[in-house]
């Protein structure tokens, strides 16, 4: 991997191994500073193994990985320095308030005081946590509680933040707030590392995302990118009123390579369904056949997902 100055992580043949057990094989990859790098794959891909390495929780079997410069074995208080995480499972004191768990978290940063009473009046309000602040954080549900552990992440002014899931199960109202903030803040230059198998939420909010799927890299660009490797999954979609096209006339379109069919819906996959898009209204004007619906279509970032974790199936590590 080229060393830049810009990225804020690098990690170079990041491995973890319990026992037999191979979780993390080999993984490489940078996340700029500033970014909003998705870290995407399906339960038990190795996504939080590889936090929990980055963040000093477990120590790596082999590779090299450096945060803000600092190795994470051989400066690994200073690679952490600047860092906060927000867990997948909210491990919040349950006997402390909000304010008071918060507080503590701000304490242990050696934050002046005066900074963090204001940080955390703002982080509560914009979260929605005010009115709950002196209460036992027992008594929270666990969106709540969810908002509670980003306020406490935040509340020090980490330069990087690791997200593990942080919307996973969360009620609708919270796991919206949570995302929103979080672009603010990424907006305002906070990097995060955001994990997540929910693929909308990886699409929405991640300028770029790695796909990681049986402890290795599958994938890293762009979510656009990403879709653009798939062009052959492209497609065009066109319904007709009364009597449609023979298949065999669309299927012999210039750069159609196969066609489907559901109910009088049909889809042409193409490389080119801008252009094949105009030979179907072309056709159809010639035929005097009326268009109800013609649109061009992408694959899903699901579908995307599913193609690259398939293709690493297909090439198991040695």
């Amino acid at each position: 991997m080229v060393k830049d100055q810009a990225n804020i992580i690098e990690v170079e043949g990041l491995s973890k191994a319990f026992g037999k057990l191979t979780a993390v094989n080999h993984v490489s990859f940078a996340v700029r500073r500033g970014e909003l790098f998705g870290f995407l794959g399906p339960n038990g891909a190795g996504k939080t193994t590889t936090v929990r390495m980055l963040t000093g929780v477990l120590e790596p079997s082999g590779g090299t990985a450096t945060i803000q410069g600092h190795d994470i074995r051989s400066e690994s208080l200073l690679s952490r320095a600047h860092l906060a995480v927000v867990p997948e499972e909210a491990n919040v004191y349950l006997d402390l308030s909000p304010w008071q768990n918060i507080m503590l978290m701000a304490e242990l940063h050696s934050m002046p005081r005066k900074q963090r009473i204001h940080n955390a009046l703002e982080l509560l309000d914009s979260l929605g946590l005010a009115d709950r602040k002196h209460q036992k954080a027992r008594t929270l549900s666990k969106g709540f509680r969810q908002r509670l552990m980003l306020c406490a992440a935040l509340v020090t002014e980490p330069e990087i933040l690791f997200l593990d899931e942080p919307t996973s199960g969360l009620d609708v109202q919270s796991a919206r707030l949570i995302r929103r903030i979080v672009q603010e803040m990424n907006l305002k230059g906070l990097t995060v590392f955001l994990t997540t198998h929910n693929m909308e939420e990886a699409e929405k909010m991640c300028s770029r995302l790695a796909i990681i799927n049986n402890g290795q890299i599958s994938a890293i660009d762009t979510p656009r990118r990403l879709h653009s490797a798939m062009r052959s999954q492209q497609f065009v979609e066109v319904r007709f009123l009364g009597e449609p096209l023979p298949t065999l006339e669309l299927q012999s379109l210039p750069g159609v390579s196969s066609l489907d069919s559901t109910g009088s819906t049909i889809r042409l996959y193409t490389e080119t369904p801008g252009r094949t898009a105009a030979e179907i209204a072309c056709l159809a004007k010639s035929k005097t056949l009326e268009i109800e619906h013609l649109c061009t279509r992408k694959p899903s970032l699901e579908a995307v997902f599913l193609y690259f974790t398939d293709q690493n199936k297909k090439e198991p590590a040695q």
